[in-house]
């Protein structure tokens, strides 16, 4: 077996796995089952995977653990390698050893016995100590004292490490300038100095502590269970718990405003008080995170690059050909670790995540900034928006017109929508305009719509409505040449025009009915007519009218009869004026040539807006 060094696996009938170092000819692990024999190996030909079968079944596990132990330190990274503290400049990309530590050993290790695995480590930079917590003999700690020359980055290669303080402790962080934190066996918390001295015991608010995170200077993240407390170490008691699936990592912002708590598949953002935030799955384990800002949150999968906001959206930037600790982000550069401990910078693009950002913080010059840079395209977007209510930001992502057609009616935007209906001119899409248009009291592009659908009833009623005699007075010619005479008879109802209504009464067979409209308007001329027709037992007949002075009710005219209907005066949106500017800038035709085009086609005859009947 070939990883980092060249290794024998062996299994045998005394129900273990032993690993052994061919150069050294001498037994580095060994993992035990207590009930099962192994009998099979099997190694993955390029990961660190090794199968193994025993009498009830198969196990897959790792022989070493992949992810380098790491400390982020703003302008720099402190990493470990082959048991060297190196550091990474981000600006000028130096990479140079500062501290070579020696090897920890110890007895069995949850099932293994062999060289001890750093779990986590921890850097004070204030007084230049660094903390490295290892699973040797069931959790310790190491503390050791950095040259400040080396610390700065200074040159001269790494220093040998003096004496380092040890102790026993599942996990420890610093927790004041000159104080760091344990969790001891019996799952207390021990307060010591840097003389590995305790200053101060108290027990967890809750017994089942398992680990220790770092916090604001006073404090500590302590996880028990499915929760993560704040601890105050002064006042010994909690000041903030959060439910969480069992927390692996913790990530800080800069300022210490928000923090980041990643389990195998979640992520938990939430402020430094521990108020929720925003909680994202994932299928797929977590590897790391890092903070872009105080409201954005990167983090890495086994094989994508994601982002996640405070405001619970989320999205991938990219897809990982291998596992990456991210370590910092900066201006679409992403520094990052392999599984080597090499660092690596990858070009991201920040396209999607600034224009969500920005979008969420209601930075509009942003976020046209962006849609025009960016080319952002695609149904996901769009919905995106419509989601998040921006209707009006989704219409300059679409080149579609049935779309556009559908954002411009949604966000009530009359202009943009009329101009995609003339382009697809189907009768829904006039329809729904029109009740768009109708609502808001557009009666220019109502007028339009109904013209585009025939809607001759709608539109006889919205000329009555706003008092436009003659084009009414056009609808009651139009229903006759249509032979329409129940809309004949609506129409010359709304025109007043009694003379027309018997008239239509009379035509459909209704002589009486028309007799009486002739009788009670005073139309002596045409009663007598209907009165010759109907002969002397036909007028006897004929009821008498209700009333000796009858008067002819017309409709008022409204007040307004051009102009649509007022409207409260608010000033347009900052996307409204962008619409407006692109409109004016391509040259688009406007409302009222259409609207001009459309009442001539009424009165047109055989052509235009009617079509040839």
């Amino acid at each position: 077996l070939a990883l980092a060094q060249e290794l024998i696996v062996s299994n045998s009938e005394d129900k273990s796995i032993r690993v052994w170092d061919m150069s050294k000819r001498q037994g580095m692990q060994t993992f035990r089952r207590e009930h099962d024999r192994f009998w099979i190996l099997a190694v993955h030909p390029t990961q660190n995977l090794l199968g193994a079968g025993h009498d009830a079944g198969l196990i897959v596990f790792k022989l070493e653990r992949e992810r380098p132990p790491y400390v982020p330190l703003g302008s720099s990274l402190l990493f470990l390698r082959d048991r060297t503290v190196r550091a990474y400049e981000y600006g000028s990309g130096k990479d140079q050893s500062l501290l070579t530590i020696r090897r920890s050993s110890g007895g069995s290790v949850g099932g293994h016995s062999g060289s001890a695995v750093v779990r986590s480590m921890h850097y004070n930079e204030a007084e230049s100590m660094l903390l490295v917590c290892t699973d040797a003999e069931g959790g310790t700690y190491e503390l050791y004292h950095m040259p400040r020359e080396a610390a700065r980055g200074g040159g001269g290669g790494a220093a040998e490490a003096g004496d380092c303080k040890r102790g026993l402790g599942s996990s420890g962080v610093f927790v004041a300038r000159q104080r760091f934190a344990v969790l001891d066996k019996n799952r207390h918390i021990l307060v010591k100095n840097f003389q590995n001295e305790v200053t101060k015991k108290c027990p967890p608010p809750h017994p089942t502590t398992d680990m220790l995170f770092p916090a604001a200077t006073g404090t500590l993240l302590l996880r028990a269970d499915d929760r993560i407390t704040l601890f105050d170490v002064q006042q010994r008691k909690a000041i903030g718990e959060l439910t969480a699936p069992a927390v692996k990592y913790v990530v800080w912002s800069a300022d210490m405003s928000n923090v980041a708590l990643l389990s195998k598949h979640a992520v938990v953002l939430a402020t430094k008080k521990l108020q929720h935030l925003a909680t994202l799955h994932e299928t797929i384990r977590l590897k790391s995170g890092v903070w872009d800002g105080n409201n954005t949150f990167l983090y890495s999968t086994l094989n994508h690059l994601k982002y996640a906001l405070t405001n619970g959206d989320g999205g991938i930037i990219r897809t990982l050909e291998v596992p990456l600790y991210l370590t910092k982000v900066s201006n679409g550069k992403l520094f990052c670790l392999d599984r080597e401990a090499k660092v690596r910078v990858l070009q991201v693009d920040m396209s999607e995540l600034a224009f969500k950002l920005a979008l969420h913080n209601q930075q509009f010059d942003q976020v046209l900034r962006t849609i025009r840079r960016a080319k952002l395209r695609g149904h996901a977007i769009i919905a995106y928006l419509q989601k998040k209510g921006f209707p009006q930001v989704a219409l300059h992502f679409v080149t579609d017109e049935q779309v556009r057609f559908n954002l411009a009616v949604e966000c009530g935007q009359i202009e943009l929508a009329l101009e995609a209906a003339n382009k697809l001119d189907s009768k829904e899409n006039w329809t729904r305009l029109g009740a768009e248009a109708l609502r808001q009291g557009n009666h220019q592009v109502v007028e339009m719509c109904y013209q585009k659908t025939k809607d001759f009833e709608r539109l006889s009623f919205l000329y009555l409505i706003t008092g436009n005699m003659d084009k009414l007075a056009k609808m009651l010619k139009i229903a006759e040449m249509r032979g329409d005479a129940l809309s004949r008879f609506h129409n010359a109802l709304y025109l007043g025009n009694a003379r027309e209504r018997v008239a239509v009464l009379a035509e459909a067979g209704q002589v009486g009915l028309a007799h009486v409209l002739a009788k009670t308007h005073g139309l002596d001329d045409l009663a007598a007519e209907l009165e010759t027709a109907l002969g002397e037992e036909g007028t006897a007949q004929l009821p008498k009218p209700p009333c000796d002075k009858p008067s002819l009710l017309v409709p008022p005219v409204p007040i307004l009869r051009d102009a649509n209907w007022p409207q409260l005066t608010v000033s347009k949106d900052f996307w409204e004026n962008v619409s407006a500017n692109d409109q004016a800038s391509s040259g688009g035709a406007g409302i009222t040539m259409g609207m001009d085009d459309a009442v001539d086609d009424l009165g047109g005859g055989g052509e235009g807006g009617w079509g040839g009947d």
